[in-house]
């Protein structure tokens, strides 16, 4: 179900120009196989990727969770006991690689990398709140803000990365949603809006160029 919103959503993008230049949509998977964690970071930064996005739909440990979620990496504390669970679960799937900075001093190493991460962030909570307004504007939220969790999925340092949580899984009324391909195309359409919306005030040139 996942894997049918990220392909439509890879149609939409590959179709949409933002102030006449073509959007360009790259899957870390396009079959229903695992891809762990620090690979799908390695193929984002190897096509040089402006954004990335991950799609779920996650499951909690209670039936009665609801609505879509927004999250980005959180160098601290999650936003919440809930995203902090969220989080943990996903990360058992894999363990995230490090990152080669081209430098060999230890602490001059955690400072770019403190310094690129906080920058990645604040682009990040731009992205994710771009997302979750036009997300909102579909259906329910879980929450009226961009989340924050040490998802290991969003830990490229160099670019603006959100996790899409379209529904709950576990959540029986949400798991039929989930299988309703009008849904499907609704929440495609908010995310690839969300994107170009974020593409408008945040050119990926002049983005570069300021860092």
């Amino acid at each position: 179900m996942v894997l049918q919103i990220a392909l439509k959503l890879r149609d939409r993008i590959n179709a949409t120009l933002v102030k006449g230049s073509p959007m360009r949509a790259y899957l870390t998977r396009d079959a229903d196989f695992f891809v762990p964690l620090h690979v799908r970071v390695q193929k984002a930064r190897k096509v040089q990727a402006d954004l990335f996005v991950s799609v779920h739909a996650d499951a909690f440990f209670t039936p009665n969770a609801q609505g879509a979620s927004v999250f980005a990496l959180s160098q601290g504390a999650a936003s919440s006991s809930a995203a902090r669970w969220m989080a943990s679960q996903e990360n058992k799937a894999d363990l995230i690689g490090g990152m080669n900075l081209g430098v060999k001093d230890s602490q001059v190493q955690q400072a770019l990398l403190d310094m690129s991460t906080s920058a990645q962030i604040k682009d990040s909570l731009n992205l994710g709140g771009a997302i979750l307004r036009e997300i909102g504007s579909i259906g329910r939220l879980h929450k009226p803000k961009v989340e924050q969790a040490g998802f290991a999925v969003l830990k490229a340092p160099d670019i603006p990365s959100v996790l899409v949580e379209t529904a709950f899984i576990s959540n029986p009324s949400e798991e039929a949603k989930l299988a309703d391909p009008q849904y499907q195309n609704d929440i495609a359409d908010a995310l690839v809006k969300g994107l170009q919306k974020y593409f408008e005030r945040n050119p990926p040139l002049a983005r570069k160029r300021s860092t």
